[in-house]
């Protein structure tokens, strides 16, 4: 009986640290946004490469686009779902660590706050980006992103991808009806790096 115990303990807590969880959310947000927007990105760059607000600007803009394009289609669909309204301003120019990364930041920020309504507690601050100060909050804001942006019906990381399979078959063995606010997304194969199931 032990021995079922320990094995059931395992698949529920692959991990043994926190900074394992971590590194495999980065892991995987770093492979969805080099596929989605053809950026050189990894888990080692990860950081780095975010930390000027650029591309969470674009991403932001995107999914801004994104829904108001469902919205002229599925009129119906903002009463159910809060679609964004606004994008927001960025400096395409803006070099790391300088004010105009820190604005770009910030109105990721912003935008995440009004118009995704992501509540305070998966919330990051400009400096746990740019300083580092707290990796995993900017982490799970932008994992909190890409599962609204998802109902959207754009592409999610492998991570929201099983949490959407894992809901699905809990509402099927409960016998509920399908959630209508889901749109259909292209499907991501596994990347080649160590996911969940195999760490």
């Amino acid at each position: 009986m032990s021995g079922i115990q320990e094995a059931s303990a395992r698949s529920i807590r692959p991990y043994k640290t926190s900074e394992q969880y971590l590194y495999a959310m980065k892991e995987d947000l770093a492979e969805w946004l080099k596929e989605l927007y053809d950026v050189d990105i990894d888990v080692r760059s990860f950081l780095d490469v975010l930390e000027t607000g650029i591309l969470l600007c674009h991403h932001a803009n995107n999914i801004t686009q994104v829904a108001r394009d469902l919205n002229q289609e599925y009129p119906s669909l903002g009463k159910k779902l809060q679609l964004p309204i606004y994008g927001v301003t960025c400096n395409d120019f803006a070099q790391p660590g300088t004010f105009q990364a820190r604005d770009n930041v910030s109105n990721f920020i912003q935008w995440c706050r009004k118009e995704m309504d992501i509540k305070d507690v998966l919330m990051f601050e400009t400096e746990d980006l740019v300083l580092r100060k707290n990796e995993k909050n900017f982490v799970l804001c932008l994992l909190e992103v890409a599962r609204r942006a998802s109902r959207l019906g754009m592409s999610a990381p492998i991570l929201i991808q099983m949490e959407e399979e894992i809901e699905e078959e809990i509402r099927e063995d409960m016998s509920l009806p399908p959630d209508e606010t889901l749109l259909p997304r292209p499907k991501r194969e596994p990347p080649n790096f160590k996911n969940l199931d195999q760490l």
